[in-house]
């Protein structure tokens, strides 16, 4: 069975086939880790004018009675662009560039570093708001939950609830190449949750899906954070190698496909000697 949807290759159609993992730790390549690089600063950059504007608020407006109501309310709402945008660019540089499960902390650190930003950027301002002896208890309560409700949508939108890490990485890019004999490279779709071994599986060769995209395992975690293998595909590639599952789990990781001469080509250039 073959498909006829446009199949993109992520990267370009000459993008190099990475090297087998065949049993190593996962690591990310120097553009991946470039891309995250810049996407930090971009992230850290947003939550700077985060804090900017609470610090205005706190200052400008909160501290300077009478307190203008308007300006606090439309403050608190606009701060949430910078917030959110600032834990959306941190979660998808830790897609390119993800940490170790293996040191607890910073791997926490790192992937829930929004959450962490997006709480700081409203409750010094939550707290001076219900401790402020300039506003009615109205007043309190107004902007009050207001300011409580934007710093929960900020820590909400900045916790990575499915963190990646190297290990998963690794495990999961493991899976792939041993049941592709070697060979880093799934389908998936821009609305797919899982990525595929097969172009024309039926769950993206249909007539809802009208490209295909092609890549690595970690670049379908990267651009649409997807980290599940279509079970039937695995199911497929094991029927077709005769093997059940537990066989399969129970073997050795795919090296790569070494290049060897056969013996009739070994024989004729022997005779040409």
């Amino acid at each position: 069975m073959s498909t006829n949807k446009k199949i993109t290759r992520v990267g370009g159609e000459s993008a190099p086939t990475p090297e087998p993992l065949a049993g190593r730790t996962f690591v990310a390549s120097e553009e991946s880790k470039a891309k995250a690089k810049q996407l930090r600063l971009f992230a850290v950059l947003a939550w700077v004018v985060a804090i900017g504007i609470e610090l205005y608020l706190i200052f400008g407006v909160l501290l300077k009675p009478p307190v203008n109501m308007t300006i606090l309310i439309i403050g608190i709402v606009v701060n949430l662009i910078p917030a959110i945008l600032g834990s959306w660019l941190w979660k998808k540089a830790n897609r390119l560039d993800p940490a170790s499960e293996k040191d607890k902390t910073r791997f926490f650190l790192q992937n829930q570093l929004g959450a962490i930003m997006g709480v700081l950027a409203f409750l010094p301002l939550v707290i001076l708001i219900f401790t402020n002896k300039d506003l009615s208890g109205k007043q309190k309560g107004i902007v009050g939950a207001i300011a409580v409700v934007a710093m929960l949508l900020a820590g909400i939108a900045g916790v990575d609830f499915n963190p990646p890490s190297i290990e998963e990485y690794t495990e999961q890019t493991d899976m792939v190449e041993k049941l592709n004999d070697g060979v880093n490279e799934v389908f998936w779709t821009k609305s797919g949750s899982k990525y595929h071994l097969y172009s024309d599986c039926h769950h993206i060769n249909s007539d809802r899906t009208d490209e295909i995209m092609q890549g690595t395992v970690a670049q379908a975690r990267e651009l649409k954070n997807i980290t599940e293998l279509c079970k039937t595909c695995q199911g497929r590639r094991l029927k077709e190698k005769g093997m059940t599952e537990d066989e399969f789990l129970q073997s050795t990781p795919t090296e790569a496909p070494v290049e060897t001469e056969t013996t009739e080509e070994a024989s004729e250039e022997s005779m040409t000697e």
